[in-house]
């Protein structure tokens, strides 16, 4: 099973964290099931940016994100080149390392 390594964040894991996950699970799920509670305001549908992560290794190794997602990200609060929703990145066999940016843009949470 492929391992994901997510760096330290003040609110979701302060500490950074080791998790795996079977190939085919979305990079969102993993974090979830692991009690690492990004936020997913859409369920996880492809419809907001609030779990954008950057992909620090292993990019190459998920899937390639389609049309929706790349219209999404443009919107997301520190989109980087590596920037991917985690709902719709999914593991394939190697490891990666994501970083979960510190803002995220959430209308619901944020009373808009």
């Amino acid at each position: 099973m492929p391992i994901i390594k997510i760096l330290p964040h003040p609110e979701y894991c302060p500490t950074g964290a080791e998790i795996s996950a079977p190939a085919g699970t979305s990079i969102c799920e993993a974090l979830l099931d692991n009690h690492i509670n990004i936020e997913h305001a859409c369920d996880m549908s492809c419809a907001c940016t609030t779990c954008h992560v950057i992909v620090r290794e292993g990019l190459n190794s998920l899937n390639a994100p389609d049309e929706n997602e790349e219209d999404l990200l443009d919107r997301a609060w520190g989109l980087e080149p590596n920037s991917r929703l985690s709902c719709q990145a999914f593991l394939a066999q190697s490891d990666v390392t994501v970083e979960i940016p510190k803002y995220t843009v959430n209308h619901a949470k944020e009373l808009h």
